[in-house]
Parts: structure tokens; C-alpha cells; sequence
């Protein structure tokens, strides 16, 4: 198993998700992941596919740059209790500003939390910054505030990135902090 580790400011572990030649996640389903200039890219054609960390994670911050394609459904993944996407079993914070429901769209929780504000993403890099804090989930594109959910339902779980419908997706710099007690 191979982590990228250091420590933030404040103490805590930094961990760098989904990096080339790790064996700390796995891929499953329809898309094809791939690796380019330090790049995840995923490409999917009408299907749906995903990356996961094996490990599970409780409290923590969640850092990582993306650029999505306008077509593509993306989303980030977290405490998702089994090795599979689901929004009733993880949360899934969103990326897709076309998506056809606008309460699910880019920056919400889907099924838990519409964005808080409007953010458009399409076909440029932009930035998450996801923290996970007993239960409370708040998260931010490019510095503005779209998550702010307190919900108790799930406390611990794998990390996953989503690629699904059809388009592309590249993540980088995809940084985790242990948030220490």
C-alpha cells in the first residue's frame, strides 16, 4: 500500500488519494480511468463507472481540483458504507450544472441538500474543498460556499469519484486531511 504522507498546520495527517501506481483504491464499472501528466481522467460512454479508496474515513478534510466536461454526471463520494455509489449510502456532492433536477445539480448533496449557491463548473478547473467534521458536512467550490448539512446518517466510509451518462472528467491534487480530535 503506498500513501503520500506529510502534515498540515494544524497537526493533522495528509493523505494524496488516488495517485498513480498506488494500490489504496480500487475501479469498478463502466468508465475508463487513466492517468495523464499527474491527471485522473475518466472517460464513459452511456454507462457509469467510479474510483474508491479501500479504506474508510470518518472526519477529515477533502481537497482536489476537477474539470469536468459539460456532458458528464460527476460527483465526489463520501463515507460511503460499502464499495459501491449510492445516494442513500454515501453522500454524493455533486458535479453535473446540467443536470436536469437543479436542487441535485453541482454543489449539492444529492437527496439530502440542494447547492447553496449557484457555482458553474463546465469545461474549466475548479476546486472542492469538502469537510467532513462529526455531523457536520460543509463544502466549498472555488472559495464559495455551497454545502452546509448536518446529518448524523453516516459517520464513517470509502471515498469515491464518479464518472457516469457520457463526457470526461479530470481530477488532480487530490489531498486528504485526518482531522485529529
Amino acid at each position: 500500500m503506498v500513501f503520500l504522507f506529510g502534515c498540515n498546520k494544524q497537526g493533522n495527517d495528509i493523505r494524496h488519494l488516488f495517485k498513480e501506481g498506488s494500490n489504496d483504491w480500487l475501479e469498478m464499472g463502466d468508465a475508463t480511468w487513466s492517468f495523464d501528466q499527474g491527471e485522473l481522467k475518466a472517460v464513459v460512454k452511456n454507462g457509469s463507472g467510479f474510483v474508491m479508496t479501500r479504506e474508510r474515513y470518518k472526519d477529515f478534510i477533502l481537497e482536489l481540483d476537477f474539470f469536468p466536461e459539460s456532458s458528464i454526471n460527476s460527483g465526489v463520494f463520501i463515507r460511503c458504507q460499502e464499495k459501491a455509489l449510492s445516494a442513500s449510502d454515501c453522500y454524493e456532492i455533486n458535479i453535473w450544472d446540467e443536470h436536469p433536477d437543479q436542487t441535485a445539480r453541482t454543489g449539492a448533496v444529492v437527496r439530502r441538500s440542494p447547492p447553496l449557491d449557484l457555482v458553474r463548473t463546465a469545461d474549466r478547473w475548479n476546486r472542492y474543498r469538502i469537510v467532513c467534521r462529526e455531523n457536520r458536512i460543509t463544502a466549498w467550490i472555488n472559495n464559495i460556499k455551497v454545502v452546509d448539512l448536518r446529518d448524523s446518517s453516516l459517520v464513517k466510509g470509502f471515498i469515491g469519484l464518479q464518472a457516469a451518462e457520457s463526457g470526461s472528467i479530470r481530477f488532480r491534487n487530490i489531498k486528504l486531511s485526518l482531522i485529529k480530535k
